[in-house]
């Protein structure tokens, strides 16, 4: 029997049930939240989410990957502490968030040959990139000293492309990938098509592009992009539902039913990328409550599952999607 990673330990793949391989438990600014304090109250965001998540549980979702990661408010603390009070299962991310560069904290100063101040890294004791090393930590040994264990690592490649500080980040990711075993979910741009940049850093790598969830791919209509990433070997991640514009729902759901009537369910998986709690600047639920009003964890169930079975989409295909691709994705494999 495989086990994949959960906040609350293992659990067998067969437990899984149905998942959603794109949310967000929190979404923090802890900077702003360390100067306003009075803007937080921790308490009532637990429960919060775990009403939120009972909701999605008692809809029939049994999990949900939390790619939440460094760059972004990862707080793995708190969300032990949603995990004890809900039967959903939450899967947890390693990565850094980031589109161009990483964060300052992963470099130290130095000066170059010609005197001038600059930021740079030095590999870690085993001659890896410190960065690799964290990742492969918070797999193998846990994220800090929650004991919590990561599932899974994460990636953004955006609009600046695969810039030196972003290809560095998904050489760490696939190194630690290598290492671990575990899948790789990541952010894409869809009108700059980063997912087959990403592709072609990790092919580089050794990696297996069939563990690899290229993310945000629903986000396009263009098919001879989705089927090129499909064709290299990855999954599509049809992860923005309730992300709509006018029209976008309409979009979203004609190209999976497409797909699906090409007989690519099982390259597909869906979610929503929606938040329970997130605080600052860009707060998604102010986005919800105005002009995304089904930008949240039950729209799948509600709306986006019926209007699939109404195009024809089969059940068999929806619970492929659903059901059978993350069971196959989330499990470590050998490194």
């Amino acid at each position: 029997m495989t086990t994949v990673a959960t906040v609350r330990g293992p659990v067998d793949t067969d437990e899984l049930g149905s998942v959603l391989m794109h949310e967000h438990v929190f979404l923090l600014w802890h900077d702003l939240l360390a100067e306003n304090r009075s803007s937080w109250d921790e308490e009532k965001a637990v429960q919060q989410a775990v009403g939120q998540l009972n909701e999605l549980h008692q809809a029939g979702i049994s999990t949900i990957v939390d790619l939440t990661v460094l760059g972004i408010g990862r707080n793995t603390p708190l969300v032990q502490r949603v995990a004890g009070q809900t039967a959903v299962n939450i899967v947890v991310a390693t990565g850094v968030y980031a589109y161009v560069d990483l964060p300052l904290f992963l470099y130290r100063p130095a000066v170059d040959p010609a005197g001038h101040s600059i930021a740079t890294w030095e590999a870690d004791d085993a001659g890896a990139d410190p960065l690799t090393s964290l990742f492969i930590s918070d797999i193998e040994h846990g994220i800090g000293d929650t004991g919590v264990r990561a599932g899974i690592l994460k990636v953004a490649t955006d609009w600046p492309g695969v810039t030196p500080g972003n290809e560095r980040m998904l050489r760490a990711v696939a190194r630690a990938h290598r290492a671990t075993g575990v899948p790789i979910s990541t952010h894409t741009n869809v009108t700059a098509r980063t997912g087959l940049a990403q592709q072609a850093v990790f092919r580089s790598e050794g990696v297996d592009l069939g563990r690899v969830v290229i993310g945000h791919s629903g986000d396009s209509d263009d098919l001879d992009y989705l089927l090129e990433l499909i064709d290299a070997g990855s999954y599509l991640g049809m992860d923005r539902f309730g992300m709509d514009s006018t029209g976008r729902f309409e979009q979203r759901v004609a190209v999976v039913a497409e797909l699906c009537r090409r007989g690519y369910a099982g390259r597909m998986v869906l979610a929503h990328d929606a938040s329970c709690v997130s605080h600052g600047a860009g707060d998604r639920k102010a986005a919800q409550q105005h002009s995304l009003p089904n930008w949240h964890m039950l729209h799948i169930s509600q709306d986006v599952v019926p209007e699939l079975l109404r195009r024809g989409v089969s059940q068999d295909d929806i619970d492929q999607m659903l059901v059978r691709n993350p069971a196959a994705i989330l499990p470590a494999r050998a490194a």
